[in-house]
């Protein structure tokens, strides 16, 4: 059994129209989930228990149901970064959110592109979709802005891993020339 809290304005997308999103977890992860006040418990086993509560983690942090799906992949991960964990007061939040959101969405679209990621900022913390590898690297740009790198050195760091795991996968066999 596994236990977490929800915001309430997120409730309403993790039971979805007619409820359709709660029984598509259910039914993929073989578990049962109650949710009550935005507590959600689930009841199932092994990887589909874990399963179903990352994908009702990731959509309770602001991912959408079909983004959350993702998670049905194995190869796929969640990393949620609680933001204040790297900043001094509240009152920076604001810019550090805006910072990697970017104008007009820039940054975020940036990094999820080159990443193959799905990034979220929601309330006070950072989630990403992806597989591991690029998880980790979309989470070390993060971090990055979130420290105060400048948005064109983040973008290069970006581009410089892209094109590393290009060279292992060509050199692995697995990306044509």
């Amino acid at each position: 059994m596994q236990y977490l809290r929800i915001p309430e304005d997120r409730v309403a997308v993790l039971i979805g129209t007619h409820g359709e999103v709660k029984k598509r977890i259910e039914k993929e992860t073989n578990t049962k989930i109650t949710i009550e006040d935005g507590n959600v418990s689930i009841d199932g086993e092994d990887i589909g228990l874990l399963t179903a509560r990352d994908i009702a983690l990731a959509i309770g942090r602001g991912f959408s149901p079909e983004i959350a799906f993702r998670l049905l992949n194995e190869d796929n991960v969640l990393e949620i970064m609680p933001l204040m964990d790297f900043l001094r007061s509240e009152r920076e939040l604001a810019r550090k959110k805006g910072r990697i959101i970017g104008r007009k969405g820039k940054t975020r679209a940036f990094i999820e592109g080159i990443t193959h990621t799905n990034i979220s900022v929601y309330g006070k913390s950072v989630g990403v979709i992806g597989g591991y590898d690029n998880v980790q690297v979309a989470k070390e740009a993060i971090i990055r802005l979130i420290k105060g790198a400048r948005h064109s050195v983040v973008y290069q760091f970006l581009e410089k891993s892209s094109r590393h795991q290009d060279d292992l996968l060509k050199y692995e066999g697995l990306l044509e020339e």
